[in-house]
């Protein structure tokens, strides 16, 4: 063989293995190096001391008498409590004394009690907030006959009874004879002498000389001038008329002496009574 044959073969054996290194490195994946930088936040916790602070379960409104029922002790910051505050470390015995105290501001749901927000049992202006608004209070005389046996008690309903002496005109002279009526319907009681509230545990009567009302500015004025007139008794009615909102049936009349005692006289005919005349 030639000089010149050999030399050919030689560079095209050589280009082949070339081009062949070539194709490989093509074919072959490619690995990339790539530098991330990942920036990472550190959060930090930090432990917040906590105790119980007593709290209202509900809404509470002005004039509400509260119950256990109406509390709840509830977890609070320890740098968030302020004076006033009732922590259970404190006072673990605060439910049961603030219990049956009235509510003079109101209060919502889940916040705090303080003390300026209530008015307790025995302080002054206690019974001022335990009324609705625009009610008054007036006091009647009672004993255990005109008073049920002594079985009403603060929160019942009652009606106002009157018992006067009235002058009948009967076939041939003019006569007295007691006269009963009633003369208000459906009244709060608000205190049986100085008994605002009975907890289950006390008696299941209260005999007192006094029975203190709530009612209107002008059922007021009818029950201070029926006391003048005669004796007054109170019936016990139930429960379920405590959401009564029909008439109370006041007898306004008797303001103006209608039928009141020494003002008319009641004729009786055939045993029915007629309209009243007026008398001296």
């Amino acid at each position: 063989m030639s000089p010149m044959r050999l030399i050919i073969l030689v560079g095209a054996a050589a280009a082949a293995i070339a081009a062949a290194f070539l194709v490989r490195g093509l074919t072959q994946p490619r690995t990339v190096m790539q530098t991330v930088t990942e920036q990472q936040t550190l959060v930090q916790t930090k432990e917040v001391s906590e105790t119980n602070v007593l709290v209202a379960r509900r809404d509470l409104v002005v004039g509400e008498l509260l119950s256990p029922d109406d509390f709840e002790w509830a977890p609070w910051p320890e740098n968030n409590v302020v004076a006033g505050y009732q922590t259970e470390e404190d006072n673990a015995d605060a439910i049961s004394e603030l219990s049956g105290s009235v509510v003079r501001i109101s209060i919502y749901a889940e916040e705090p009690i303080l003390p300026q927000k209530l008015v307790k049992k025995g302080e002054t202006g206690f019974m001022a907030a335990l009324l609705t608004p625009g009610m008054r209070a007036i006091s009647v005389e009672i004993s255990t006959e005109s008073a049920s046996g002594g079985f009403i008690l603060p929160d019942d309903r009652v009606d106002v009874i009157l018992t006067y002496q009235a002058q009948v005109a009967m076939a041939e002279a003019v006569i007295e004879r007691p006269v009963t009526e009633t003369i208000l319907k459906n009244v709060r009681v608000l205190a049986i002498d100085q008994v605002f509230y009975q907890g289950e545990s006390e008696a299941a009567s209260q005999i007192g000389n006094t029975a203190t009302l709530e009612v209107k500015p002008e059922e007021a004025e009818l029950i201070a001038h029926a006391q003048r007139l005669g004796t007054i008794s109170l019936s016990l009615r139930p429960w379920a008329d405590a959401r009564d909102t029909g008439s109370r049936g006041a007898r306004t009349d008797l303001l103006q002496g209608g039928n009141s005692p020494g003002n008319s006289v009641t004729i009786y005919r055939n045993g029915q009574a007629s309209a009243g005349l007026g008398g001296s």
